[in-house]
């Protein structure tokens, strides 16, 4: 990005923060990895502090794709290197999906990061000439607009990239148009009032020590990174495994040990106890659980999952307190 006022083809600050992002973003993916093969307990990259950590790096990465965009385009759309660029991320973002759907077809992403970036460059354009206050205005708008307008509407899977539907789609990397692109705003209207106020012509001028030069590395060349950097992590984490293999933790602790976790995100722990261990034990007295644990369980398993999950939660929510062999006795 250009900022002829400081005499500099590029803002090094910018590529700082950058690259400080996909650092955390590889730490992120790393404890994933590590989840993946065993070494940590199911689901707790989803949970905690782990999730507003996640959710920290997504909206650092979409606020500083709103404000390169504005540094980029805001006296006139520079469309050769937009669509250059946008072509890029299009092409890498479609590569996730079809890597994905072959390699984790129930979570596969069909709108991550990437899909959100490429989506989020286009509409951006439109709002680079509003006032700062009005982009604000628009950005917490955005962030609450799935507290409002969430409806059964946008449940259909043809708009789960809208991010208005009344439950969160199965996916690794999900990062619906709404509430990120309030993200995306925030960081153009930041942009704005940084070049307005002169903070942008200050930071232009920082010389950051020379340790810095790697991350700064990584922030100018973060498509590289971001398509790398994950399949370097596996290959390590896997050799990991062959030297010295984690420990082999039962398929129905991990399910429940999972479940609890997503469960915990919504409701209380009384009725993710009751809904986890009849969900869990509903799995084992149809022999079903090692087929929903090897990740493709097909459409006639996914059906019968919607139905247990509805059982179990009429029963949880009637406080039902029961044992594997109450349940296994109830079943003909």
């Amino acid at each position: 990005m250009r900022h002829q006022a400081a005499g500099k083809s590029r803002i090094e600050a910018i590529d700082i923060a950058r690259g400080g992002a996909l650092i955390a973003m590889a730490v992120y993916h790393f404890s994933w990895d590590l989840e993946f093969f065993g070494y940590m307990d199911a689901g707790t990259t989803i949970s905690g502090g782990w999730r507003l950590f996640a959710r920290a790096i997504a909206s650092s990465f979409l606020f500083l794709v709103g404000a390169s965009l504005f540094l980029a385009h805001q006296k006139r759309i520079r469309w050769a290197g937009f669509l250059k660029r946008l072509a890029m991320i299009t092409v890498a973002a479609t590569a996730i999906s079809v890597a994905t759907w072959f390699a984790l077809p129930q979570g596969f992403i069909f709108f991550g990061i990437l899909h959100h970036i490429a989506v989020a460059s286009l509409l951006g354009l439109a709002f680079l000439s509003f006032p700062a206050w009005l982009l604000l205005g628009l950005a917490a708008g955005f962030f609450a607009a799935p507290h409002v307008f969430s409806a059964p509407l946008f449940d259909t899977p043809a708009l789960w990239w809208v991010g208005l539907s009344t439950f969160r789609p199965p996916s690794n990397d999900y990062v619906p148009l709404v509430p990120w692109f309030g993200a995306v705003i925030a960081g153009i209207a930041a942009a704005r009032i940084a070049k307005e106020t002169g903070f942008l012509h200050a930071i232009a001028l920082l010389k950051p020590g020379n340790w810095l030069a790697p991350v700064a590395f990584a922030g100018r060349h973060s498509l590289a990174f971001y398509l790398l950097h994950q399949p370097v992590l596996i290959a390590c984490v896997w050799v990991l495994a062959q030297v010295w293999p984690p420990a082999v933790v039962p398929a129905d602790i991990r399910f429940t040990q999972e479940c609890t976790r997503q469960c915990g995100e919504a409701r209380d722990a009384g009725f993710c106890a009751t809904y986890c261990a009849c969900f869990t034990n509903t799995l084992e007295t149809e022999n079903r659980l090692d087929l929903v644990m090897s990740g493709k369980p097909g459409k006639e398993m996914q059906s019968r999952l919607s139905q247990i999950a509805t059982e179990c939660t009429m029963r949880a929510e009637a406080g039902s307190d029961f044992t594997q062999r109450d349940l296994t006795n109830e079943r003909p």
